[in-house]
C-alpha cells in the first residue's frame, strides 16, 4: 500500500472498499467525487484519506438503494458546502423513510422464508 502522504493507488482503495477499480472510475466520471482525484506525477489516481471515506460512505448509501442520481445529487449539494445543510439532511431524510419501508418489506418476505423452512423441517423430521 503507497504512503499516506502519496495517497492511495486506486488498487489500494479498491481492495480497502470491496470495489471494483472499474466502479472507482466510474464513480468518478458520474461526478459522484466532491473533487476531482488527485494525479501523481505519472498521472495516475492518487485517493486522499478523505476520498477513500467519501467513497465508503458512498458504499453504504449504495447499499441502502440510494439511486446513482440521488447520489449525483447529493454529491453536488455537499460540492456547494455547508450553506446546503438542510438540503442535504432533507435527502437522507427521504432516503431513510424509503429505506425502512423496504426494510421492513424484506422483514416481512424473511418471515415467509422461515415459516417454508419450519414447514419443511417438520416434514422432512416426520418422514
Amino acid at each position: 500500500m503507497t504512503t499516506l502522504h502519496e495517497g492511495y493507488a486506486i488498487s489500494d482503495v479498491a481492495e480497502q472498499t470491496g470495489l471494483s477499480v472499474h466502479t472507482l472510475r466510474y464513480y468518478e466520471r458520474a461526478g459522484l467525487m466532491p473533487r476531482p482525484i488527485g494525479r501523481s506525477s505519472s498521472t495516475h489516481r492518487r485517493y486522499s484519506e478523505g476520498d477513500v471515506s467519501w467513497v465508503v460512505f458512498l458504499t453504504r448509501l449504495r447499499s441502502t438503494g440510494m439511486p446513482i442520481a440521488t447520489l449525483r445529487e447529493y454529491t453536488a449539494l455537499a460540492q456547494r458546502g455547508d450553506d446546503t445543510a438542510e438540503a442535504r439532511l432533507e435527502l437522507l431524510l427521504r432516503h431513510r423513510i424509503s429505506f425502512l419501508a423496504r426494510l421492513e418489506e424484506m422483514q416481512q418476505s424473511l418471515e415467509v422464508i422461515d415459516r417454508k423452512i419450519e414447514l419443511y423441517t417438520e416434514q422432512v423430521a416426520t418422514r
